[in-house]
């Protein structure tokens, strides 16, 4: 008998016609996904798109568009929800992770993609390579070539939650010391958008992200956007309670016409508490987190120490 006989007989046994029509739609797919990316433009489309950029120039003239190097655009169809509510919720999370550019969701989807696929490849292959002559069950086959493909499918989503906690806890942490020198910039004279870009210069060094928001919101005022709409913005891109709270301070102040600065000394008086609050809950954590290491650590060698002797003891009495 051949290899591949033995290899499709016993190997595979039952579930040889399984994964022959996995195989078999693995490969379809495959091949039908460069039909599909390299698929050329409907000439009445580029007519159409011509026309308008003409219309838009003005007298004939074209507008000058930015050619970006966005090699996914073209496979947008494939790489991006066309459910509008889906797809606004994905660009929120990665937003609030740190990804801001038009790519991102994009990027992020071609990732699930592009990991998924190689991974079930490879433990396709790890099956047959190691794992197929060894009689293994259905649930051990399946483990071995779909776990692969769903943990590859899944790591960027865990990648980017990860990542939206982190900045999500950093933002948190230097918000307290942004309002306190906020308030300094808002009593010394400054408005409230002089202090905003002092704040976000100030900060860089320690809290990048936190300046990078208050950069974005300058840059926003500056370009002539409606300052609530603006701060309502960067308390959804921030995904932190404490910025929507100190922005509807800011939007309730600047609606009823009450002080900024005495509205921004409650509200950071506040903030430094429960920056205190959080300390101490951390310091009240850290003995219940420590219980199971300290008995796994001094438990066993207590024990040997005490009974070890008696233990020794009984066994040359017995002799």
């Amino acid at each position: 008998m051949s290899f591949f006989d033995t290899l499709l007989g016993e190997g595979m046994g039952a579930l040889m016609p399984l994964f022959i029509v996995g195989f078999l739609g693995l490969a379809l797919i495959v091949g039908t996904i460069p039909f599909f990316l390299t698929s050329r433009k409907d000439p009445l489309d580029k007519l159409r798109e011509t026309a308008n950029a003409e219309n838009k120039g003005g007298r004939g003239g074209t507008l000058r568009t930015a050619k970006g190097n966005n090699k996914l655009e073209k496979y947008s169809t494939f790489l991006e929800p066309q459910d509008e509510e889906q797809f606004s919720a994905v660009s929120l999370k990665l937003v609030q992770a740190g990804y801001r550019s038009k790519e991102a969701v994009r990027i992020y989807h071609f990732a699930q993609f592009a990991l998924g696929i190689g991974l079930l490849v490879m433990g396709v292959l790890y099956y047959l390579a190691f794992v197929s002559g060894t009689g293994a069950t259905t649930q051990m086959v399946l483990l071995y070539i779909l776990g692969p493909g769903c943990a590859g499918y899944m790591m960027p989503k865990y990648w980017v939650t990860k990542r939206q906690q982190e900045r999500q806890t950093k933002i948190t942490e230097g918000f307290p010391d942004a309002l306190d020198m906020m308030l300094v910039c808002v009593e010394a004279g400054q408005s409230l958008d002089q202090s905003i870009i002092r704040v976000s210069k100030e900060i860089r060094s320690s809290f990048p992200a936190l300046a990078d928001e208050f950069e974005i919101v300058s840059q926003q005022i500056k370009a002539g956007k409606d300052k609530s709409s603006v701060l309502a913005d960067m308390g959804e891109r921030c995904g932190v309670a404490d910025i929507s709270s100190f922005v509807t301070v800011l939007v309730q102040s600047a609606t009823f016409g009450t002080s900024i600065a005495e509205a921004l000394r409650v509200y950071a008086g506040e903030m430094r508490d429960k920056r205190v609050m959080r300390a101490e809950e951390a310091a009240n954590k850290l003995p219940t987190k420590m219980t199971l290491a300290t008995m796994m650590l001094t438990v066993p060698p207590l024990l040997i120490i005490l009974v070890a002797p008696s233990i020794i003891g009984i066994t040359k009495l017995g002799k």
